[in-house]
């Protein structure tokens, strides 16, 4: 297998954003459809094999046979439509709530704030859907006076893609709180 980049990867790559680790990151610019999978271990390490299997997963790579070789004429009538049947299931597969907690829970551990540290053990105790949605709109009503104004969005961003359609609306229409 020679993974390559989609065009999700592409993008993400290029807009320096903050979806993913510092490992996923070298992984992609590594997979260049080129490297087999065997060579990416080499230069990754063991645990290559799972991290692009989570790539690809997550729609930021693909997975071409090893032995064959590109046509010219398939892949321009292939690759239109390919990327958006691709992209939507990917987004659904990666919407939970479980996922939207933990990445605001790193996201509040990474903050050096009194308040970050409160939130975080709060929506580390919560143990109901409620509480947990509750928590996590508390926190990015919280988040703007922590950091940066972009940062949030970005947060905001990332959470719109991972949280499940029906908390959207209450989580991310949070209303800032207001200024001391």
């Amino acid at each position: 297998m020679h993974p390559r980049k989609t065009e999700l990867a592409l993008s993400v790559l290029q807009a320096h954003r903050a979806p993913l680790d510092l490992r996923q990151r070298r992984a992609l610019i590594l997979c260049d459809g080129k490297r087999s999978l065997d060579d990416l271990s080499q230069l990754l390490g063991n645990d290559a094999p799972a991290l692009v299997a989570q790539l690809i997963r997550d729609g930021y790579l693909l997975a071409d046979a090893p032995d064959a070789p590109p046509a010219v004429p398939a892949p321009v009538v292939m690759a239109a439509p390919a990327p958006a049947a691709a992209a939507a299931p990917a987004t659904e597969r990666r919407r939970s709530m479980v996922a939207a907690r933990i990445y605001v829970l790193d996201i509040l551990a990474l903050q050096r704030n009194p308040t970050a540290q409160q939130l975080h053990r709060q929506l580390q105790s919560s143990r109901e859907e409620g509480e947990t949605v509750n928590a996590i709109r508390l926190a990015l009503a919280h988040l703007p006076a922590m950091t940066s104004d972009g940062y949030a969005q970005r947060v905001r961003g990332r959470l719109q893609e991972v949280l499940p359609e029906p908390h959207l609306a209450t989580v991310l229409q949070a209303t800032p709180l207001p200024a001391a």
